[in-house]
């Protein structure tokens, strides 16, 4: 190859230069005779890309050009700042307005009816507490047995489902026969609980 060959790429062709007529080769008719500098070398063909650059077309112009797509894993992964996740949603249960009830202090989500109250006379870990027959937008923790006032029982801590604070603890098993009336019921202390709707 002389030194004054120019590499040329298959589907590659020089535009003309500024103000060129149609037909005119650029260079008084000699076509591609002559030394040309390496910038011949980054023509734009018809999808817009360099001949070095089409190596790495994409998709889109490999329909234009008829190349080979660039295999996936070929190019680098894109770069970015990871999208955050967002905490999933807790459904919460609406209580009627027409009742009277008792709502978690730190995020006012409901927790029971009074109608579903047993008994005040509870103590809790930070003070008093009431017996629950029923309570909604709550959750539970695994069981354990605990020795309280009352003797040993397995409960499991409770926590509100929106803001996941520890009210207390539901009773699972009671294992004295005076005591079988608290299984399956909750304790929530007072110091999470406020009162809503009607108590006036």
């Amino acid at each position: 190859m002389s030194h004054g060959a120019v590499m040329r790429f298959p589907g590659t062709q020089r535009p003309p230069p500024p103000g060129a007529r149609p037909g005119d080769s650029g260079n008084g008719g000699s076509g591609d005779s002559g030394r040309r500098p390496l910038s011949a070398l980054l023509l734009r063909g018809r999808c817009g890309r360099t001949a070095l650059g089409a190596l790495l077309r994409c998709f889109p112009c490999e329909r234009l050009c008829g190349g080979a797509a660039v295999p996936p894993g070929a190019l680098p992964p894109a770069t970015g700042p990871p999208r955050r996740r967002r905490p999933p949603r807790t459904f919460r249960s609406y209580l009627p307005r027409s009742h009277r009830t008792y709502s978690c202090v730190h995020c006012r989500a409901h927790l029971a009816r009074h109608e579903e109250l047993i008994s005040k006379s509870f103590q809790g870990s930070h003070g008093r507490a009431y017996l629950f027959n029923s309570v909604v937008n709550v959750g539970c923790g695994p069981a354990e047995q605990r020795l309280l006032l009352t003797g040993l029982h397995s409960v499991a801590d409770i926590f509100c489902q929106s803001c996941k604070t520890t009210l207390g603890w539901k009773y699972e098993q009671a294992f004295e026969s005076s005591q079988k009336y608290k299984e399956g019921k909750f304790i929530i202390e007072m110091s999470h609980m406020v009162k809503e709707n009607g108590w006036d």
